[in-house]
């Protein structure tokens, strides 16, 4: 049967607008605006109770967005989406402990019969924990839970939404992860894995589907003053992004649709360790040695004593404001 000149046409400039919409600078000006890409279009976002989520589901649902909140607080939930619909929002409210894989399809078969699909999937809730691997020896469990919910979660609602989204030839999955994997900080082996997992399995579906209209975007974010990050004290004397910015870089990429979101020292970080690796090693050592694990002590087993006092405090001052937006 011959192909059909007219549909080949409208996928060809379809191509062209998708791949326009990712040039640097130009994209910004061929993508929709953020009302023309989610309105009436149902958003589901992760981790929606606090902090990133929330403020990511103010801005989708006050530009036309079906927001769908998912995390385990009901109340909390309940509150942002109250918070939406002051700003003349539409929110639902959809409870889950996105580490139990038979509460995720449940809540997932909740929503298809609820809502019908899903356009936008944002994978945003994260487990963080900062410790160096020399205190993580008796704590397997720590590298367990961080992938539990960090990668097992995502995969599960990404394995149970992705049908509906191919078989209707659309559908975005925007998955939160950091910059640390761009940098390789110390002290997050847990974190960072479970992350690179994620991107990884993302990766390697993005060309399947790619060709029925599903499109992958996965954002590198900087630190963020966030609920997470309060334990961590080193955190209050380091530059970080507010929740609002944050929520900015997921409405730019629910936008353009582009691949990847970096900041440019994500970036320069990336590029860094492929071309001289054993150099980016010594320089995050220094990160290691300068921010301690705790408040108490600057060094830790096995790791040489740093400078202390008033001069430790400038260098810690200086490299934080050099790596803005790095969880060291």
């Amino acid at each position: 049967m011959a192909p059909d000149l007219t549909d080949l046409a409208l996928d060809g400039a379809r191509t062209l607008r998708a791949f326009g919409q990712r040039i640097p600078g130009a994209g910004g000006l061929l993508a929709r605006s953020l009302r023309g890409a989610v309105r009436g279009r149902v958003v589901l976002i992760t981790g929606a109770s606090s902090g990133i989520g929330a403020s990511a589901a103010r801005q989708i649902g006050a530009a036309g967005g079906v927001v769908l909140l998912v995390a385990r607080t009901r109340e909390k939930l309940e509150q942002v989406a109250d918070e939406v619909a002051a700003e003349g929002g539409e929110a639902h409210v959809h409870a889950c402990d996105l580490t139990d894989p038979q509460d995720v399809d449940r809540m997932a078969i909740e929503i298809l019969e609820t809502h019908d699909h899903v356009d936008i999937l944002i994978n945003n809730a994260g487990k963080s924990i900062r410790r160096s691997v020399n205190r993580s020896y008796h704590r397997f469990h720590d590298y367990q839970r961080t992938m539990q919910l960090n990668y097992f979660a995502p995969v599960k609602l990404i394995l149970d939404l992705l049908p509906t989204m191919r078989e209707r030839g659309s559908g975005h999955i925007v998955n939160i992860s950091t910059i640390g994997l761009q940098v390789n900080t110390p002290r997050f082996a847990a974190y960072l894995a479970s992350k690179a997992a994620l991107d990884a399995f993302s990766r390697s579906i993005g060309p399947e589907i790619i060709g029925d209209g599903v499109h992958v975007t996965t954002i590198y974010m900087p630190l963020v003053r966030t609920p997470m990050i309060a334990p961590t004290k080193v955190y209050d004397r380091l530059p970080t992004l507010s929740p609002e910015r944050a929520a900015d870089m997921i409405c730019e990429a629910i936008r353009k649709r582009p691949k990847r979101v970096a900041t440019p020292l994500g970036s320069l970080g990336q590029l860094t360790y492929a071309l001289a690796p054993g150099a980016q090693d010594l320089l995050v050592n220094r990160a290691y040695q300068l921010f301690p694990e705790d408040e108490v002590s600057a060094a830790e087993p096995g790791v040489p004593a740093t400078t202390t006092g008033a001069l430790a405090d400038v260098e810690q001052r200086a490299f934080g404001r050099a790596t803005r937006g790095v969880h060291w």
